[in-house]
């Protein structure tokens, strides 16, 4: 299998999992309100959690998957427009074909905002810093939630690991 399609399957298990907080904080009750959570002063709001988490992917999507997405720029104002962004995303995802992704040899040209400069693979990039970014994120997503008192465990982190669950014996 190619890191394309390990990249794929990835996005779609973790965007299910935000997914399923996102609608999990809205059966809960939980206002748009919750979007401006932290854990601690120095580090970024739950929108922001989200709206980097789903970056992630169409960075990813961009650098080596063929496409050309723009990135969310504009804060969510709502819970519901965050669910409908994963769901735009997953859609992306899903129709990004595994033969336009770039050669996993193929070189990543990484400029962050701060001006540090990375190059690297484009098999590499996933790896190294796409995938921990965007699991950092997801995290993060769950952390404020749980935090602010949503009931969740870490089967809801992990929900897509319920297709593999056999009954006891």
């Amino acid at each position: 299998m190619s890191y394309a399609h390990y990249s794929q399957m990835t996005f779609q298990n973790m965007l299910g999992t935000l997914d399923r907080l996102v609608g999990k904080a809205i059966d809960a009750g939980m206002t748009d309100d919750i979007l401006s959570e932290k854990l601690t002063e120095d580090m970024f709001p739950l929108e922001l959690q989200f709206r980097i988490a789903l970056n992630q992917v169409l960075l990813a999507l961009n650098q080596v998957g063929g496409k050309a997405v723009p990135l969310d720029e504009a804060e969510y104002r709502s819970l519901e427009e965050v669910r409908q962004r994963i769901a735009e995303i997953r859609s992306h995802v899903d129709t990004a074909d595994e033969a336009e992704w770039a050669d996993a040899e193929a070189a990543v040209d990484l400029t962050l905002p701060n001006g540090v400069r990375f190059v690297m693979s484009s098999e590499e990039d996933i790896r190294d810093w796409i995938m921990p970014n965007f699991y950092f994120h997801v995290t993060m997503v769950y952390a404020l939630l749980r935090n602010a008192g949503l009931a969740i465990g870490k089967m809801d982190f992990i929900p897509h690991m319920k297709r593999y669950k056999v009954p006891a014996e």
